[in-house]
């Protein structure tokens, strides 16, 4: 190798290597950027995470709260709509014995005497009137003659053997029961049959 490339090569060498501490000044530039970066990344998925969180946490308190709400408005229709039904349950309770009056009197009259027909036939008309009245407002009678005994409707007054009935079923209506919008007001008073070996349960 001649001198004048042995120069060429030392000053070469001092370029190589002044690049050299160029890239790895770069590198060094590139990992410190890089490394902010990511902790930047880290931080706002941090900060994600608990926007999710307290998003969630708010979403739960919102559904609650709308269940909640929904459940007093359900409560207070409940409660609205059992005034309504039954808030004529004890007016409807003191007209009981008009009605009963009327069929006493029906029941009692004799039908043979021309003379009191028109009578009968008025009271006949004003218990039919009044027995559709009060069924607009949801009273309904109980009249279950021949039906089976149903101790949730029926109170058993007394029992006979019969052979031609099946047991438990109703003989007579002594009088007659009343309901309002479902519930019992009065239980109607009937004779029950039973077999002759057997009785009836008259307990609720």
């Amino acid at each position: 190798m001649s001198n004048e490339e042995q120069a060429q090569k030392d000053e070469a060498q001092p370029v190589n290597e002044a690049a050299i501490d160029a890239t790895a000044e770069q590198a060094d530039a590139e990992v410190e950027e890089l490394s902010a970066e990511q902790a930047r990344i880290l931080e706002l998925e941090a900060a994600l995470a608990a926007s999710e969180a307290t998003l969630a946490a708010q979403k739960d308190s919102v559904m609650r709260a709308i269940a909640d709400a929904d459940n007093v408005r359900k409560r207070a229709e409940g409660e609205v709509d059992k005034a309504r039904k039954f808030a004529l349950e004890k007016f409807a309770s003191e007209l009981l014995p008009v009605a009963d009056n009327l069929e006493r009197a029906l029941q009692v009259a004799d039908k043979e005497n021309e003379a009191i027909k028109p009578v009968i036939e008025g009271v006949d008309i004003t218990l039919k009137s009044f027995v559709s009245s009060i069924e607009k407002f949801g009273m309904k009678v109980i009249d279950p003659q021949g039906e089976t005994f149903n101790p949730e409707q029926h109170q058993a007054m007394s029992m006979q053997e019969n052979a031609e009935l099946p047991a438990n079923t109703v003989m007579a209506v002594m009088q007659k029961g009343y309901e309002l919008n479902g519930r019992l007001l009065r239980p109607a008073m009937v004779m029950v049959s039973r077999a002759p070996e057997g009785g009836v349960d008259t307990q609720a």
